[in-house]
């Protein structure tokens, strides 16, 4: 994927937050359309994006979303949860309710749009991820965004001889309204849209985007307690 520019770009959660400022970037590198969706389309901002309607839990609005925009070439998996349920403690629903949008939505979408990408001529998949996918603080949140990586990995070996791309974009903290009552150091959603989308049209495999990203990622090859220092107790 050498440029976004002239790219149909879809931003699933694309009405606010990060997905707003993917919006925002795709349209600065000059791509040609960007739809962005929401569950109420009313919400999104960005006055050029084509509001969509969609919410990546139900079959039933995944299948009408891909009908609707049978042009796109590249997918922006954003949309997701942040439950943070104790899988020891916290009722079983809750935990499989944050897998249900933070593995089976973004699964259940790509799905959808890989036929469209690939009758387009080929194309990208950004999914984003967390730095929480290799670290295991957040109860389900931390588990979902593991498979979610897993799933990623395993989608890019799939995905490669039908010349679609993926890039999985990790990182810390982003000062959206989803961490707004987190006191710890953010990054800019502008800031993490820029090294994301520099990452997809540079085909890159995976995009650490924050400081925070890049000590954990650094830290699995070590021994587990550099990642719990409890275990070290």
């Amino acid at each position: 994927m050498p440029s976004l520019k002239n790219a149909v770009v879809l931003v699933t959660g694309g009405s606010r937050g990060l997905g707003n400022a993917l919006v925002e970037e795709a349209f600065a590198r000059g791509a040609a359309k960007v739809y962005a969706t929401a569950r109420d389309p009313r919400t999104v901002r960005h006055p050029d994006a084509v509001p969509l309607a969609l919410e990546i839990t139900d079959p039933g609005s995944v299948t009408a979303a891909a009908a609707q925009a049978q042009d796109v070439t590249v997918l922006i998996n954003n949309a997701g949860a942040s439950v943070n349920a104790s899988l020891l403690d916290a009722p079983l629903e809750d935990v499989r309710r944050e897998f249900e949008t933070n593995f089976y939505g973004p699964l259940r979408v790509t799905r959808a749009f890989v036929p469209i990408i690939e009758r387009n001529g080929g194309g990208h998949v950004l999914t984003v991820h967390s730095a929480l996918s290799w670290l295991g603080i957040a109860g389900s949140y931390s588990a979902s965004k593991a498979a979610l990586w897993s799933q990623s990995n395993s989608l890019r070996l799939e995905l490669k001889p039908r010349g679609i791309g993926v890039t999985g974009l990790h990182v810390g903290y982003v000062d959206t309204d989803m961490t707004a009552g987190i006191d710890a150091p953010k990054a800019k959603p502008r800031d993490v849209a820029v090294r994301a989308l520099d990452g997809v049209e540079s085909d890159a495999h995976e995009v650490l985007a924050d400081d925070v990203s890049r000590r954990v990622k650094a830290a699995l090859a070590e021994d587990l307690a550099a990642l719990y220092p409890q275990l070290a107790a």
